[in-house]
């Protein structure tokens, strides 16, 4: 569908409808920039991570059983 066909259908909705649409669609946008903005700087500290051994020194607790305490 090319983008006037789909303008073009949008603009024949209900309000409420077309809302729901500009809604959902920023929606994504931010989800998607919060994506490449989180997979940049992993990418960015990777180096960090493997070559820095106190920035990882918990890691190995990851597969210890806790307990919590009453």
């Amino acid at each position: 569908m090319e983008t006037r066909e789909i303008i073009r259908v949008i603009g024949k909705l209900p309000v409420s409808k077309r809302m729901l649409i500009v809604e959902r669609t920023l929606k994504t946008i931010r989800e998607s920039e919060t994506r490449k903005k989180m997979l940049k700087a992993a990418n960015a500290l990777l180096e960090d991570y493997k070559n820095d051994k106190e920035l990882t020194i918990f890691a190995h607790l990851d597969y210890e059983v806790f307990y919590e305490a009453r």
